[in-house]
Order: structure tokens, then C-alpha cells, then sequence
């Protein structure tokens, strides 16, 4: 005998008892911690709803840069849209990581300035850096579209932001006397103030353990003081890789992976965090020393120097006679803050 049909009732999802202004806050807030791409699309795909409020223009305005990052393999028109939707939401993030894209990898370059600028305009640090980045070498154009005081302006609004690369471009500018009349002293003063950041930043990211932690004392602040140029790495700290920044990242594995391709005779930046190609022929300075390194800037210089550049640099007979081919006036000396 059949057994008789039970009604039940269908259990009330709680996300449908929510309303609209409420789930856009609680995406909001998810949408600017999460740590991936994923964790944010995986939620918002949950049903149609949730799918129509993550494009909410107050979610799209809240998005971290973690958000963006990102894979080159995962790159496409619909990834391409879900930016600009950002954009036009008016995240700043957003319009950096969509201008560096543009600019390095898409070849749009009036575009990607564009976005850049956008950033740069309400004080976002690595846009700023970015375009004196781009000024100092003259990117998407000659060697003659060099602007080194726009460069020097720009490096300076972001060492007030905090920006450490930026802050010891401008004390080597000041030092050298590039693009800005020559001040020893002030150069070496943010120099200084460069390694102090950097050293809030080990304090800060390192977790000393028992065995091989090295702590850190007055006296070598005292000898920090005195050899004011010199970086912590140079008194036998280890300094950890700082992490590469998502647009970084996409920009290197871009290039690497052959989604992008270099026009013959173009490089990369030879320091692993950045990931900027150059745009025109030598457009970037090399090592003086070996010639076969070259860097878009001197905090990527600085950088590489102290991770690995330092044990790898030496001098061969065909660069250090000036051979053929070896421009002079495109080079970096060794960092005078890591000899």
C-alpha cells in the first residue's frame, strides 16, 4: 500500500529575507577583504540576487586590489568589463591596475595614462610613482619625451605618501642632481628616511624564531646612523622579499608566459617585483658594472641589489672596455646605498 504524500514546506532562504541595502553593505565589506578573486565572483555567483547587487556601483567602488589579481591566463573580455565596471564605480584601484594593463600590455597607451592620472589625482601612491616612472624614461615614446622634472614632482608627492621607492628615487635625484638642482644633503636625508621605512617594514612583517632571529640594538641603529647610506641588509639582516603587488605580478607572468610578446631587442625590468617592459629599445639604464641587468627605476635597482643583484654582479672584459654597442650615458651605478 502506498505510503501517503507528506506536504512540507519549503524552508525560507534567509538571504531572500534580507533586504537589498543590507546584503549591498555585507558585499561591500567582503568585496574590499577578500584576498582573491575568487572568494569575491564564488559568493556573488551564489544565485541571480547576489549576482546583481555585487554589481552594485557602492560594492564595485569598495573592491580591494586583491580583487584584481588576476591571473594572465585567466584574462578576458568579461575580465576586462568586470574593471572597467570598477572603474566607472569610481575605484581607484581599479583604475590602476586597469591603466598599467592597458599601458603595458595592451599597448593603449593613451588610455592607460588616462586611468593612471585618474588614480594619481586622488593620491593613490604607486600611480604617482608609476608616472614618474614613465616620465623618467619616456615610455610610449623617444628618448626625447623624457620629462625628468614631471618625474622628480611626481616621486615627491609619493614619498609623502609613504611610497619607499619613491622617496629614494628622489633622494638619488637629489644626490646626482637629476632632474632637480643637486643637494647632497637632503638626498642622503631621505635616503635615510628610506631606511627607517624599511626597517619599520622588517619589524613589522618579520616574526623572529629562537634559532636564527638576530636582534636588533641601539648599537646598530648608532652604526645605521653613522653609514647613513647603508642598507640593514649590509649588517647581516635578512631582508624579506617585500610581496609583489597583484598588477606587478600580472604584468612579469604576462610577458613570461607568451600572452604577451616583446618586440625583439625589448626587456623586462630585471627586478622580479616590477614586471614593466620597455617600450622602445634601451630604454631602460643597465649595471655599470657587468651591463647585464637593466632596471625602469633605482628603487627597482636598489631592490634587486640587495636581494640577489649584489652576489650575482660582475664585471666582463667586453662591457668594462665599452664595447660595441654599449651606451655610456644609459646606465646605474651601484647604489650608494648598498655599497
Amino acid at each position: 500500500m502506498r505510503a501517503p504524500f507528506k506536504h512540507t514546506k519549503k524552508k525560507a532562504d534567509l538571504c531572500e529575507c534580507l533586504p537589498d541595502d543590507l546584503l549591498v553593505f555585507i558585499l561591500s565589506k567582503l568585496s574590499s577583504t577578500a584576498s582573491s578573486p575568487s572568494e569575491f565572483i564564488n559568493i556573488v555567483l551564489t544565485c541571480k540576487r547576489l549576482n546583481r547587487l555585487g554589481l552594485h556601483r557602492l560594492v564595485l567602488s569598495k573592491a580591494g586590489p586583491k580583487v584584481f589579481a588576476v591571473k594572465p591566463r585567466n584574462w578576458s573580455e568579461k575580465t576586462h568589463t568586470f574593471l572597467k565596471h570598477c572603474v566607472n564605480a569610481g575605484n581607484v584601484d581599479a583604475c590602476y591596475t586597469l591603466g598599467m594593463i592597458r599601458f603595458y600590455c595592451l599597448e593603449n597607451r593613451g588610455s592607460g595614462l588616462s586611468l593612471m592620472a585618474k588614480a594619481a589625482m586622488k593620491l593613490h601612491a604607486p600611480a604617482l610613482y608609476s608616472l614618474a616612472v614613465i616620465q623618467f624614461n619616456g615610455s610610449g615614446g623617444s628618448k626625447h619625451d623624457k620629462d625628468l622634472r614631471a618625474g622628480v614632482a611626481l616621486s615627491a608627492r609619493a614619498s609623502l605618501l609613504g611610497h619607499i621607492d619613491a622617496l629614494r628615487e628622489l633622494g638619488h635625484c637629489l644626490q646626482d642632481g637629476y632632474g632637480v638642482r643637486q643637494n647632497v644633503a637632503e638626498g642622503r636625508r631621505m635616503l635615510v628616511q628610506a631606511n627607517v621605512r624599511e626597517l619599520a617594514y622588517l619589524l613589522r612583517e618579520v616574526t623572529p624564531s629562537a634559532s636564527d632571529s638576530l636582534m636588533l640594538t641601539w648599537r646598530t641603529a648608532v652604526t645605521c646612523q653613522r653609514d647613513v647610506t647603508a642598507l640593514l641588509s649590509d649588517y647581516g639582516y635578512r631582508i624579506p622579499v617585500p610581496e609583489v603587488q597583484p598588477v606587478n605580478r600580472f604584468l612579469r607572468e604576462w610577458f613570461e608566459s607568451g600572452k604577451g610578446k616583446l618586440e625583439e631587442g625589448l626587456r623586462l625590468c630585471s627586478h622580479i617585483g616590477c614586471g614593466r617592459p620597455e617600450t622602445r629599445p634601451h630604454e631602460f639604464r643597465r649595471c655599470s658594472v657587468c651591463g647585464k641587468v637593466n632596471y625602469c627605476s633605482r628603487g627597482c635597482q636598489a631592490m634587486d641589489w640587495k636581494l640577489k643583484h649584489k652576489m650575482e654582479c660582475s664585471p666582463t672584459e667586453h662591457y668594462a672596455e665599452g664595447g660595441a654597442g654599449v651606451d655610456l650615458n644609459n646606465e646605474f651605478a651601484i647604489p650608494n646605498d648598498a655599497v
